[in-house]
């Protein structure tokens, strides 16, 4: 249910973001899905990857720093009000999203998102009582390599 996401800053200069991209690829590691934010000095780069333990190794070995995070992947309906019926369970429960992104591939019909919140137990909760079950590592990771 839950998916470990690496979080690298890197500094917001021509040529920082290709690093750890390589570092990734020479190890033979494919990237799922990304997202990159920027300040005025630094970005954060999250990163899915399947293989985040040997990811978090490669990076720090070339002295990047690692955070991992969990996030939750959620379907939402490919349609106008689809997110709306999604952030409406977190409102109703008072969890607050801190930041999402979407994945390329979609599952079926469907978008699929990744969300990190303030509190993922809460969140995991409202889901539950709504209904809704987050997508699974292995489910997702099959059903893109699938698409």
């Amino acid at each position: 249910m839950r998916i470990p996401q690496l979080s690298l800053f890197i500094e917001n200069k021509p040529g920082h973001l290709i690093a750890p991209c390589r570092l990734l690829a020479d190890a033979g590691i494919d990237i799922v899905t990304l997202s990159l934010a920027d300040t005025q000095q630094f970005g954060i780069l999250h990163l899915i990857v399947r293989e985040w333990q040997r990811a978090r190794e490669v990076l720090e070995a070339a002295g990047l720093v690692v955070a991992v995070t969990e996030v939750l992947a959620l379907e939402v309906a490919d349609q106008p009000g689809g997110l709306v019926e999604l952030l409406s369970i977190f409102e109703k429960a008072a969890v607050n999203v801190e930041y999402m992104y979407a994945f390329t591939a979609r599952l079926g019909n469907r978008a699929v998102l990744v969300l990190r919140f303030d509190d993922v137990d809460a969140a995991i909760t409202a889901l539950t009582r709504a209904g809704v079950n987050p997508v699974s590592p292995v489910h997702l990771y099959d059903r893109l390599e699938e698409g």
